[in-house]
């Protein structure tokens, strides 16, 4: 199982599919796919930037989770045939500690992502320049009534504390995981291929409508990074890390602790009480009969003596 929800059995573990793909090396394959799962961020920082810069005459609050739901189905879409669509960084290792991901990969995975997520900032920056300049008055801000750092990466509310928002981020991607690992496990709910990744838009919809006032849920690390990295180079300055007492670590670190806990809950809760699978009652029939075979190899039939 993957963010994207394609099935493990698609592709060897371990092994590269770049012939499928018409690419030659694993980097471009690497490099394309991560990329592409960057895509779904587009969707989600275009919806900021319209309501910002329309002071909500052009959406609300509702447009942009409805923006980073539908950005987050589409990126699936796009990039789990080749990738597994795992978009985030947090959903990779928790899969890596699964045994479901290589850990060889992950780095690879990780820092695409990011970039991905980096140039789907650009992106939108450079749609929304003028609209940006012109609702700031000609000065990029990260803070004050007329910032708009905000479009890209997320800062904490005035009244939320740094644990606080710890707290919050650790709570919201533990019930991420929770739910993708949920509508990925054939031996829970058996849903069609199509309908997973607008569930899992879903799941980041409902979210962000219910967690995302304290500090915008983030959830992952690639999201937050990537952009803000991109308004550190951009012009907004080194701002975009003070500012939130020093906020910008706490979207890298929290999401990754929570996705490890909604693992670690639901391997307890749900996946450790799945009855086995007919496969692996055969599998280990097999096994059983195999190793009996090896005990009694070389040991020669008593003979019949009367």
């Amino acid at each position: 199982m993957s963010w994207g929800l394609r099935p493990d059995s698609a592709r060897v573990p371990g092994e590269w599919p770049t012939e499928d793909f018409g690419l030659k090396t694993e980097t471009e394959f690497e490099i394309r796919v991560s990329v592409k799962e960057g895509a779904g961020w587009l969707f989600g920082c275009g919806s900021v930037a319209q309501v910002t810069t329309s002071e909500e005459k052009k959406g609300q609050y509702l447009s942009i989770n409805l923006g980073f739901a539908f950005g987050v189905t589409f990126g699936i879409f796009v990039s789990r045939g080749v990738s597994g669509a795992h978009l985030n960084p947090a959903v990779s290792l928790s899969l890596c500690v699964l045994g479901r991901h290589p850990w060889m990969k992950l780095p690879f995975y990780v820092f695409f992502q990011l970039l991905g997520a980096f140039l789907a900032a650009a992106t939108v920056a450079l749609q929304y320049y003028d609209a940006i300049r012109a609702y700031s008055g000609g000065e990029l801000t990260v803070t004050g009534p007329r910032a708009t750092a905000g479009i890209f990466c997320t800062y904490p509310s005035d009244y939320l504390s740094v644990w606080g928002g710890v707290v919050d981020q650790v709570i919201g991607t533990a019930a991420l995981l929770l739910c993708v690992l949920a509508l990925g496990d054939r031996r829970n709910t058996t849903l069609p291929d199509g309908l997973q990744p607008v569930l899992v838009g879903a799941v980041v919809l409902v979210i962000g409508i219910s967690m995302g006032s304290n500090s915008g849920y983030a959830l992952n690390p690639a999201r937050d990074f990537g952009p803000r990295l991109f308004t550190y180079i951009a012009g907004w300055g080194a701002d975009v890390f003070r500012a939130g007492g020093g906020w910008w670590w706490v979207p890298i670190v929290a999401p990754c602790v929570g996705a490890l806990l909604g693992t670690l809950i639901y391997q307890l809760m749900i996946e450790v009480h799945h009855t086995p699978v007919m496969a692996e009652l055969q599998s280990c029939q097999e096994a059983t009969e195999g190793k009996s075979g090896v005990e009694l190899e070389g040991v020669e039939p008593k003979k019949n003596t009367t």
